[in-house]
């Protein structure tokens, strides 16, 4: 699964949408998050949001194809990033709530990927050319939060009175996905992109073990929050493939592949 064009990568993230709803398969969640994100994103370059549209369309092949590899590397046994390998883990295997198989996929994907994807497309000191529109890429993931924060009270209503109540998992999604795709993924980036070969396959090894301490904190926040997400995760309502639904924003044929 490599895809060439971003039309290719919406396909491709369809499939994964269909057959992760066909065998009721929680990494379908993240699929239909960032389906959502990769159309926008299709919609920012054909309408010149971007600074350079080609450009554009480069970055996203390169970053989508880094979580599409990993995806299938997975599906087949094989060995992927540790970040993406304990993403996909815990999200089968820890009886996580939605948000938090959103947060473990986003934290892989932002914190490892698109800074490597950003510097791969823009080495050495070109990488600075690239930094409006990639910042444009965080304003596109914000304008999605709230959306995707009212299609999850649908998913478990508990969590509209939990919200009033706290406001703490709002600003939980919020800061996490903002802060680091804005400031970490592009600090990387910028260190990335002047490194030889040798230099960043070392620099991956590296950044991918903190990416998975960083996931740790998702899916094991403690005692208090755990218990918290447990009270979520027993109000959430719908089967997975329904949840799935709730996530896929922009709808598409569901049909076989074209």
């Amino acid at each position: 699964m490599q895809a060439t064009t971003i039309d290719e990568v919406i396909v491709f993230m369809e499939q994964i949408i269909r057959d992760c709803k066909k065998k009721q398969d929680p990494l379908g969640y993240f699929a239909a998050l960032y389906h959502q994100v990769t159309v926008e994103v299709k919609k920012g370059i054909a309408t010149g949001y971007f600074e350079d549209g080609p450009r554009m369309e480069k970055f996203d092949v390169l970053f989508a194809n880094r979580y599409l590899t990993a995806y299938d590397q997975y599906r087949k046994g094989q060995l992927c990033t540790s970040s993406w390998q304990y993403a996909f883990t815990a999200s089968r295997e820890t009886w996580p709530i939605v948000l938090q198989n959103l947060l473990l996929g986003m934290n892989a994907h932002i914190n490892l990927d698109l800074g490597i994807a950003a510097a791969e497309l823009c080495p050495g000191n070109s990488i600075h050319a690239l930094k409006n529109d990639f910042y444009k890429i965080n304003s596109i993931l914000s304008s999605l939060v709230e959306t995707i924060q009212l299609r999850l009270t649908k998913v478990w209503p508990k969590l509209t009175a939990i919200l009033k109540r706290t406001g703490k998992m709002d600003g939980y999604f919020v800061d996490f996905s903002m802060q680091c795709a804005r400031d970490g993924a592009w600090k990387y980036a910028t260190e990335f992109a002047p490194m030889n070969a040798a230099a960043r396959v070392d620099s991956v090894v590296e950044r991918d073990k903190k990416i998975v301490r960083m996931a740790k904190l998702v899916s094991k926040p403690g005692f208090l929050v755990s218990s918290l997400l447990l009270t979520i995760r027993l109000g959430e309502i719908g089967s997975v493939s329904n949840k799935i639904d709730q996530l896929c924003l922009t709808p598409f044929v569901d049909s076989p592949v074209r």
